[in-house]
């Protein structure tokens, strides 16, 4: 990286008068990401806030400052936290987010004890890429009852195109900003078509403003505390619905840490070390267990930032998260959020879900993955099905494993067992790129 290309490095502060302005850009980054997640979950939009403020400093910490990442609510918990949420409530789910959290701790040491190469051959490309489609597509019908206005009690839909025209408005805005718009708007589709689908469904009278102007400037986000608020229940279907999904965003921080590496210039894979950026994502995940939110991890919105603008300063970062916190105290913050239209989060989550589902995909073709192999072929068929067809084994009363976790257990099995490893692997484009910068600070050294 040219310095002279570099607005600020890692470690400078900005001047006062545009610091808040630096941080801004990169609360409305990631703001529309982060409170979709648990508007869409049933968990407390304010409480995601704080949680992923927290959470960021949490990881500005522990990575030493060394490492400018943004983290928020993790998509690929959606699905996980909806099953959680029907099995044992808020409460249930911050049990779940604990053990996920303690993956990514584990996993942080073992790689600092032994080497990385132990997590690739866990996770090839072939179990990856299958797994990240099932948690898009397997999510489709919560979207498509959003946006046509599913009625749970009566089992019908109610005004259904209605309100799947101001999904379908709400989808097009979002599709036109990331298409057409350029720069930092660009980043923020999602932002652009909540409000444009708000602006819509208020004309159509779907949105009641009374709750709104009701609440109060200031009021403390609503936590759920484990030991104070409730005694936590330790739900071992609970947990093995949440926790192995934990390996599953292991290798989409892998490529995060990669990417942010290549815009940035250093490389954080060395300094401050692969381990200690798990670790900090680990520790935000369980500070959101003990307030209330969702698993979090690093934005890709905000890694976008920092190759726009050239501002790399961690201080900006850290400025962004104390701003989300202090969000998560404004009242009227909080009701605007909660009186968003699920045909609004639908239209969002019809291009949101398959997203996901297609950097799934992508993941197969980037690394390409030979589906004209048999064994490739059967690992992804079987996790596809497993996943999305809702497929459990129940151990006894208390222990569940289904869906999507059951899939990444049995695709990780299918990996071990069936001969040809190497064909998992594709042409191993990620992990070759992550061997390449291990090796830098060897090579400079010789």
């Amino acid at each position: 990286m040219d310095d002279k290309t570099v607005k600020l490095q890692i470690n400078e502060k900005p001047k006062w008068n545009q610091w808040l302005i630096l941080s801004m850009q990169h609360l409305f980054a990631m703001f529309g990401a982060t409170i979709l997640v648990p508007v869409l979950t049933g968990l407390n939009p304010a409480v995601a806030l704080l949680s992923s403020g927290l959470g960021t400093l949490a990881y500005l910490v522990i990575t030493k400052g060394q490492i400018p990442a943004y983290l928020g609510s993790s998509f690929a918990f959606i699905m996980p936290v909806i099953a959680a949420m029907s099995l044992g409530g808020p409460e249930g789910v911050m049990v779940g987010t604990f053990a996920a959290g303690i993956v990514y701790g584990i996993t942080s040491l073992l790689i600092k004890w032994t080497g990385v190469q132990w997590l690739m051959n866990l996770l090839p490309p072939i179990v990856v890429g299958p797994v990240i489609m099932v948690i898009g597509l397997g999510l489709s019908t919560t979207a498509i009852e959003m946006a046509m206005n599913f009625d749970d009690e009566s089992g019908q839909y109610v005004q259904p195109m209605l309100h799947f025209s101001v999904a379908l408005v709400t989808l097009a805005i979002t599709i036109i900003a990331s298409v057409f718009f350029k720069g930092f708007f660009n980043l923020i589709p999602i932002l652009f078509g909540i409000t444009g689908g708000y602006v819509m469904a208020s004309f159509m009278g779907l949105i009641d403003f009374s709750e709104i102007a009701a609440a109060p400037w200031l009021r403390t986000p609503e936590v759920v505390v484990p030991f104070a608020t409730f005694t936590p229940d330790w739900s071992w279907s609970i947990i093995f619905i949440m926790a192995p999904i934990a390996l599953v965003t292991l290798a989409e921080h892998i490529g995060d840490q990669l990417v942010l590496s290549k815009v940035t210039g250093a490389n954080f894979v060395k300094k401050p070390g692969l381990h200690r950026s798990i670790m900090g994502d680990g520790a935000a995940t369980i500070i959101a267990s003990f307030v209330g939110g969702p698993p979090n991890t690093t934005y890709g919105e905000n890694i976008g930032v920092l190759a726009i603008t050239k501002v790399f300063s961690v201080f900006v970062i850290g400025g962004a998260a104390v701003i989300a916190i202090a969000f998560s105290f404004v009242g009227k913050m909080e009701a605007l959020i909660a009186s968003i239209p699920g045909a609004v989060m639908g239209g969002i989550s019809i291009l949101l879900f398959g997203i996901i589902a297609s950097s799934g995909m992508r993941m197969l073709i980037d690394n390409r993955v030979d589906l004209g192999v048999k064994r490739n072929l059967i690992i992804a068929s079987v996790i596809l099905v497993i996943g999305i067809g809702g497929a459990f084994i129940e151990i006894n009363e208390n222990l569940e494993i289904a869906g999507m976790a059951l899939a990444t257990i049995i695709g990780i099995f299918l990996n071990w067992v069936l001969p040809g490893k190497e064909y998992g692997f594709g042409n191993g484009a990620m992990f070759a790129s992550l061997e390449e910068q291990l090796k830098d600070d060897d090579d400079e050294a010789a």
